[in-house]
């Protein structure tokens, strides 16, 4: 990456969008042959290597091997020129069906034993084999190219190679996976590469480390982040933020625990339909465990804030009530599904649950949708798109009736249609008790985000038999809005730090000023500034160091802070600032009271200086 201005951050390219291999039935064909034409270069150079199974994945494609002695950088460099070798004879990729007794005795004549394996897995027949000419074949259903000629070597990559257990079993053997890339073009390629480096200097989990914001801890266990002071006061400026736009908009915060009796979710549903991703059962003794009779943590805010609005009769007069918390919840999520903040095992919503009237629900529902696009307004998130999360009718993993099914949908499609807004259908991706709005965040890297999400349900009300008295004195039913603009703040804050580099805007920044005098005689001057910045409310430090001012300079630019005031004997006989910011590059000198001003007007109108 080249350096960056001395005057004026450099902001990144913006990275061409590359195809997904869910979208290009070409690229899963060149990735699934290019997986089998390495597979074979590899048992060509090392006899002794077994193949066990070689997918494509989104980037490229992996084959895992037993082989007695470990890949080395060199055999890469072997593999692949043998691989070019491979695709230069132009061979034939022939489709072959046999018996499953053929293929046995192939197998076997072979000595593949973990082709056996896979092979017992197999239920249709007839069983397919894909020959590379009449030199190697393999077990596998496809798709696949028609010749080798059609792959372009100047267009794959053998990337890196790490363990794996056979069957994901750490009590099987231990295998060595070879992860690839392979595309159309060597110009894919060039740009697959530009945005992984891309990818690797927006990375979270460096930049959060490198910006002091959170860290993990070994003894504290995985996906259980720490959030420092820095992270910690990022965290309070975003929850304070929607807090003050939640009370503009009539929401009432409430506070639940982390932990309940396992009954509650009985009564909801998690506990049958979610159980395996919730933390096991705390119970007092065998026998209440034996009788699933305990405590457990929180998966969902939702039961708890239920109970708040069961805990009195309410009248139609109190409706729409809107309850909110940042809740911290639990998710037992596999050690090999965690990565930094985007995907944790115990993470913080901004949770709200809506009890309202059926006549209420529409303009509720578009009420929600304003917050949200307000929210990610103010955050700079603009590049998304809305998915109208509906069940499958054909899954028996969602509760209630097909009447409340279709109310709930209903509403969330008349919704769309009255703002206008793009949206695309998921089904199958809706929430076990209700449909969903999700909104989907397309980062600087095309990668996408689940973040805000409104959920219209009328199947936990039934659940939790939750009433109203409506205005004729009858008892009737509520419908509840679950909905989180943010998500979570573990994934949002994970996602800001990528799609900022790092870099936040002025009014997000845990330090937006930094003062940085010259030398001894204008410490004084800088801390009486800083002192009148707090005062105003703007987050400034004083540097302290008595390094040289082009050392100040290059830290305060490696820590991102946005306004860097620097100070020397002229600022202080004249009462300014030398101001330089990382927006803007150097503003030269200006009023100190002036600073002050802009500073604070910036700030409040979600600007940077």
């Amino acid at each position: 990456m080249p350096p960056e201005s001395s005057n004026k951050l450099e902001k990144p390219e913006k990275i061409v969008y590359l195809p997904r291999t869910s979208e290009s039935e070409t690229l899963k064909k060149i990735r699934h042959t290019a997986s089998h034409v390495m597979a074979m270069a590899v048992q060509k150079l090392f006899p002794k290597a077994q193949v066990t199974i070689g997918p494509w994945i989104e980037n490229g494609f992996y084959y895992d091997f037993d082989n007695p002695d470990p890949f080395s950088e060199q055999d890469l460099k072997a593999i692949y020129k043998e691989m070019v070798k491979l695709i230069n004879k132009k061979l034939p990729v022939i489709r072959e069906e046999v018996s499953r007794e053929e293929a046995e005795r192939r197998i076997k004549e072979i000595n593949e034993p973990y082709k056996l394996e896979i092979l017992a897995d197999i239920k249709e027949e007839p069983i397919t084999i894909y020959h590379l000419g009449n030199e190697w074949w393999d077990l596998c259903a496809g798709p696949h190219v028609e010749n080798t000629k059609e792959l372009n070597p100047k267009a794959i990559e053998l990337e890196s190679v790490a363990g794996a257990y056979w069957r994901g079993d750490e009590n099987r053997a231990q295998l060595q996976r070879i992860y690839a890339t392979a595309w159309e073009t060597p110009e894919q390629l060039a740009e697959y590469k530009r945005r992984k480096e891309e990818a690797l200097r927006r990375d979270h989990r460096r930049l959060g480390k490198e910006l002091g914001l959170f860290i993990f801890s070994d003894l504290v266990g995985p996906g259980l982040p720490l959030w420092t002071p820095k992270g910690t006061l990022l965290r309070s400026l975003l929850e304070e933020f929607l807090k003050q736009e939640q009370l503009k908009r009539g929401y009432l915060p409430v506070v639940t625990p982390h932990i309940a009796r396992v009954d509650l979710f009985k009564t909801s549903g998690h506990w049958q339909k979610y159980k395996e991703d919730m933390f096991p059962l705390m119970a007092e003794d065998e026998e209440a465990e034996q009788q699933e009779q305990g405590f457990v943590l929180k998966p969902m805010n939702c039961p708890f804030h239920i109970q708040i609005y069961k805990s009195d009769l309410r009248s139609y007069r109190e409706l729409p009530m809107r309850l909110a918390e940042f809740g911290t919840v639990y998710r037992y999520e596999q050690s090999g599904e965690l990565g930094g903040l985007t995907r944790v095992r115990g993470f913080t919503v901004d949770d709200s649950h809506l009890f309202v009237t059926p006549e209420q629900l529409d303009s509720e529902f578009l009420n929600v949708v304003d917050l949200i696009l307000s929210v990610f307004n103010k955050l700079q998130l603009k590049n998304f798109k809305a998915r109208l999360s509906f069940r499958d009718p054909a899954s028996d993993k969602y509760i209630g009736s097909d009447d409340v099914w279709e109310k709930a949908e209903g509403a969330i499609q008349r919704a769309v249609e009255q703002l206008g807004m793009e949206h695309f259908l998921g089904i199958g991706e809706a929430a076990f008790y209700g449909p969903k709005l999700d909104f989907i965040f397309s980062d600087a890297l095309e990668r996408e985000w689940q973040l805000g999400t409104v959920q219209v349900d009328y199947n936990l009300p039934e659940r939790f038999d939750l009433e109203y008295v409506a205005e004729d004195g009858v008892r009737k039913r509520p419908v509840m809005i679950h909905r989180a603009p943010f998500g979570s703040l573990e994934r949002l804050i994970g996602i800001l730090i990528e799609e900022y580099a790092g870099d936040f805007p002025l009014w997000l920044s845990p330090i937006q000023a930094r003062l940085l005098p010259v030398g001894e005689g204008q410490l004084d001057y800088a801390k009486d500034v800083a002192a009148k910045m707090k005062m105003l409310g703007i987050r400034a430090e004083v540097d302290t160091t008595g390094d040289r001012l082009g050392k100040l300079i290059r830290n305060a630019e490696k820590e991102k802070i946005p306004v860097m005031a620097v100070v020397g004997a002229k600022e202080v006989e004249t009462n300014t600032l030398s101001i330089r910011t990382r927006a803007s590059g150097e503003l030269g000198s200006m009023p100190m009271p002036e600073v002050l001003d802009k500073m604070k007007d910036a700030i409040a109108k979600y600007e940077n200086f």
